[in-house]
Formats: structure tokens, sequence, C-alpha cells
């Protein structure tokens, strides 16, 4: 199968994406050669042994480098964001989201900044996601609207998600989504791409290689190598091997758990795990995770229908995925044992598994909801037992910890992944990056995905292999990495790459000034001091009004409040009446002076409001 060459995308003459496919071991023309026809054995021979190597001799220039850059994800775990420029062209690997940190009140989520994209757009020849976790796709409906709408490819479940995420967005333009097979070839502008399967906690992960006329690029996304995985293939080691005997500029690896020593955990040792906690539990499962960890789900009700139990599933974006995987294929079991939930009392509690959201404590998720009595349909009771089939998201310790001991205080039983292997971490550690690079074989290497020391424990890890250490890049989000004939260097330039805050119906990268006010009055609260003066003559009304809200209580600090309003009152009548003209002026001096006497006497920093009535 073939598929046909899109049409040209913009100036460039003659550039055409196409998506096709590779029919290996077979002769183009069909014919066989003869059997003493050594020469054309030898022929096909090897060049099924190459199986892919793309020519870019029109490409190739002296004076233009080829750029990557990741515009998020090397600072942080989550926005995951890169992107690769030669010769005019532009294709961006994954738009992430990143959740708000404790510091950011009020906040939704964080994506990548595309500033750097402005009067760029249509050199951008697509957009490539790696898998379907809302790290890697979260930012698309806030971003994609900006390029001018470039085409998306992905894999078919990754682009279920996409799509069904996008039904929230109204008003928008339906995406240019693309699917693409785990085999095809994919040429976008002077960039020519393949894939590989790789393992993860979501179907539909993979491996991106990038060929370029600099040599070859690999991005990992997020990545384990799991044997004996739940529901889908291991990853193919023979490709990436392929891959890497053809040479490997620069492999871009996921750095999340590459700080721990050994092997990933296969998701097959929880399925044995989580089959003898549903079967012998004496009441209800209760089982918290991820809405998007599809093979956990898929184990759940598989061992749950084996078992003669009905699962129950509770979270939109849970039943949105469940749903989507069914309709794909990916999951396949009988209409009787997925029920609804409000028939819990339909059956005998050992008999109901509950599968849910609110694992990491979030508000208003399912299993918060029940630990606290809030549910509808769900109220917690002596015999429960309550599984965390997720480990806890960095951050989130303290609020994880509150639940379960809520969930102790209601007589549940409690088992976590600390207690027994009911979480298998999606990706790779020490051992395993060890055998990517061997397989890859990379001249240079990038880690990516994860904290600034994250990134340093998986350079280490190379280091390890004796592999160069002047050929391992630890950038910073938005530092420009240059490769010109083979030989690349992390350079001094930043492109911007500052965050850009989701909050509400809005989106800006200036919302750093509305944070600090937040923050600040998180902190310190804040003073209202409300002045009412004569317009015409500037003298006071009456004796300014103080308002307090955060910063003190104001029946337990009558002394500070009477002589602040002495002291603005005092201020006022001393200024020149003629000052009053510039209310602008006269509530910056207010400002000024309330926010020193208070620190003075507090050593507080309230958010000071200054108010100029004039009557």
């Amino acid at each position: 199968m073939q598929i046909q060459p899109q049409k040209p995308i913009s100036r460039d003459s003659g550039r055409r994406r196409r998506v096709y496919h590779t029919h290996q071991n077979r002769p183009a023309d069909n014919s066989r050669p003869h059997p003493q026809d050594t020469r054309a054995k030898n022929n096909i021979a090897q060049k099924n042994k190459e199986e892919y190597r793309p020519s870019f001799s029109r490409f190739r220039s002296d004076e233009v480098k080829l750029k990557i850059v990741v515009l998020g994800g090397l600072e942080e775990v989550g926005r995951n964001c890169a992107f690769l420029e030669y010769n005019g062209d532009i294709i961006i690997i994954d738009m992430g989201l990143q959740f708000p940190e404790e510091n950011m009140p009020g906040i939704d989520y964080i994506i990548p900044n595309i500033n750097y994209f402005k009067g760029k757009e249509k050199n951008i020849r697509g957009v490539i996601i790696s898998h379907a976790h809302y790290d890697h796709i979260g930012g698309i409906p806030h971003i994609i609207p900006n390029l001018g709408y470039p085409p998306i490819y992905g894999l078919p479940i990754t682009n279920a998600i996409i799509k069904k995420r996008q039904e929230d967005y109204k008003g928008l333009r339906p995406l240019n989504i693309n699917n693409i097979n785990i085999n095809d070839k994919l040429r976008l502008g002077s960039f020519e791409l393949e894939f590989f399967h790789l393992n993860h906690n979501i179907p539909d992960s993979m491996g991106i290689v990038i060929h370029t006329a600099e040599g070859a690029i690999v991005h990992t996304g997020d990545w384990k190598f799991d044997y004996q995985p739940a529901g889908e293939a291991p990853a193919d080691l023979q490709k990436i091997a392929q891959i890497g005997s053809r040479g490997v500029l620069a492999l871009l690896s996921d750095s999340t758990n590459a700080s721990q020593p050994g092997h990933q955990l296969s998701e097959s040792e929880i399925s044995t795990n989580l089959e003898e906690i549903i079967a012998k539990a004496p009441g209800r499962i209760i089982i918290g995770t991820f809405a998007s960890l599809l093979s956990r789900i898929k184990q759940i009700i598989e061992i749950s229908e084996k078992l003669g139990k009905v699962v129950m599933l509770d979270g939109f974006s849970m039943k949105s995925n469940v749903e989507i995987a069914k309709e794909l294929g990916y999951m396949k079991f009988s209409p009787k044992t997925l029920i609804d939930l409000k028939r819990t009392d339909d059956y005998p509690d050992n008999k109901i598994v509950i599968v849910c959201t609110g694992a990491q404590g979030e508000k208003n998720a399912s299993l918060v909801r029940i630990a606290n009595g809030e549910h509808r349909f769900v109220e917690l009771r002596h015999g429960d037992t309550v599984v965390f089939s997720s480990s806890v998201i960095p951050g989130n310790e303290r609020t994880v910890q509150r639940l379960k001991d809520t969930l102790f205080r209601k007589g549940a039983e409690v088992i976590h992944y600390q207690m027994m292997d009911v979480h298998a971490g999606g990706h790779a550690k020490a051992d395993d990056v060890k055998l990517m690079i061997r397989l890859l074989n990379p001249k240079y290497f990038i880690p990516i995905e994860g904290n600034h020391f994250l990134l340093h424990y998986n350079a280490r890890v190379a280091e390890s292999m004796n592999f160069p250490k002047e050929n391992i890049f630890i950038a910073d989000n938005g530092q420009v990495m240059e490769f010109s004939r083979g030989t690349g260097r992390l350079t001094n330039t930043k492109v911007p790459a500052d965050y850009v805050f989701v909050d509400g119906l809005g989106v800006s990268d200036e919302t750093n000034i509305v944070l600090r006010d937040r923050q600040v009055l998180a902190e310190d609260g804040m003073v209202v001091v409300i002045a009412t003066v004569d317009s015409k003559t500037g003298k006071l009304v009456q004796n300014p009004d103080i308002i307090s809200r955060g910063f003190v209580f104001l029946k337990e600090n009558k002394e500070l409040i009477e002589d602040l309003r002495h002291r603005v009152k005092k201020m006022v009548i001393d200024s020149d009446p003629l000052s009053w003209a510039d209310t602008n002026f006269i509530k910056n001096k207010i400002r000024d002076y309330v926010g020193q006497f208070l620190f003075s006497k507090t050593e507080k920093r309230p958010m000071v409001l200054p108010v100029v009535i004039e009557v």
C-alpha cells in the first residue's frame, strides 16, 4: 500500500509530504531472481539489510546548520516540546502541558512558549506526537491555532485521544490530523521520518527517527523496554538495532527514571499481583490510577472478567479513553463486564471492582470524593480495599498521604506500590538506557524529559559506558543545539522558552505578573486604604478607612490599624492640595508609604491597594 503524496505545502517548489509503506523482502517489480544469478541475490540481500537509507543530496548545504531546540521538558517533568529546523523547514515533536506547582495559585497548567515560530508558521511542515499523555499532547488546543493548524501525525490511539480532547474546545477549526502506521515513512520538507515501537504505559507509544542531511536524529518520547508487556508487543529491538547500524548522529532520550538502577518492572509482574489482590479481597475493590494508563485498566478489566467480577469506571477522561481503546480493538471484553456505577447495590461487594481517577489526591477527582464521603453513588465502608496503582508524582506526596489517612480512618484496607508491586513505571531505568545507547550507538547523547538534576543522572549513565563527556549535551529549555558536517555543539543562543500560563480561558506568557500578585496575596495578604477627599480643596472629608484581608486580624491589632490611619491622614493633610489633581501620584505615594510602614512594624509585605474617592 502506498499513500499518495499530498499537495505542495507552500512556497518551496517540489517539496511534498509523503507517507508511504515499505514492503520488505520483495523486489520492486515482484520478480524473482534466477537461482544462478548470485549478483541479483546479493543485491536484494544488501537492500534488505540496509532496509531504509534516505538520500539528502538535494538538501545538503554547507551554509545551513541543523538546529535542535527543546522548548519544554529540560527543566521540569512535563510541557514536553522540541523542534528541528533545517533549510527553512521546521518539524515539531510533541506539544505537552505541565501541571502548576504549589507556588502558582489559580493557574490551570503551563504550555510551551511558541514565540519563536512567529513569522515562520508557513515553514512548519508537521507536528509529530510520540504518545497520548497530556504532558505530550495537552498544549495542542492552545498552540495549534496560533501556528495555522499544521498537520499532526500520530498513531491511531494517540490521534483518537487528541480528537476527543479537542471536543472540549468549541469554536476551533478541525485539526489536520493524520494516522500513521509504525512502519510508515514520512517526508516533511527537508526531513524524512521513520518510527519504531516502544513500550510505555499507554499503547501506541513510539520512537521517532528524523533523517536529515546532517545525519539521523532519534527522539525516544517516553519509553521503557518491557519484554512481557500487557496487550501489546515488546519494543522492537531488532528495528532499533538496524537504525543504529545505519548510523545515528544524536539520541534524545527520556530521563525521568534514569537515576534508578536496574531495569523497569514489567507489566506482566503487575498483572500477577493485581490478580491476587482482586481474587482475595473480602469486599469491594477500589483501584485508583491514571485515566491514561490504559494498559493497567485493560489488565484490571481482563482479570475481573476472568474472576467473574464486574467493573465500574469513574472519571470522564477514563471512560472516554476506554471507549476509544475498545473502538480501536485495543481492549476486548464482554459488555456485561462493564456496568454503570449507579448499580453498585445490585451486586455483592466481593463481585465489584471500581476503577477511578484521583490516585494523586487531585481535588474533586473520584477517589478523593469517595474518601471524603462526597460521592453520589459510592460510600466507603469497612471491608473495602483501596489500591493505589500508580506512583506518586513529585510534589503530590503530602496530598496523597492525607488521602491515605482519610481512607484508613474510614476503615478501608490500603495497598500501594511501596507495599506490593501494583505499579510498573513507564520510564526507562539506568540499565534500559544503557541498552538503548548500545543499540543505537549515537555520536551525541542529549538527555531530555526531566528536571535538570535528572538530565545529569541520565548523562552519568552514558558516561558510565565511556561515552565521551564532550558529546553529551545537557541543555536548558530554549537552548539551541547546532549540527553541521557530523559535528554538533551546544550554543549559548536561546529562543523564548518562558512559561506560558493557561488560566481559565486566558493564555498568556505575561501571567507571571498576575501570578506574583497571587503569591503576595497568599503569603502576606492585602491592605486597602480608602481616602475620601473634596475634589475642589483636596481636603479629607472623613478619616481614611483601612481594610485588611489575610494580613492581620483587625480586632487583635487595633493599635496598629489606628496608628496607620493616623499616619495616612497626616500625610494627606500635609500634602499640597494641588497634587490631588493627579490621583495616580497620590495613590503611589500612599502605596509606598503604607508598605514601608507595615514592613517596619510586622516584617510582612502585604499588597497595598490605595483608593482615592473624590466627592
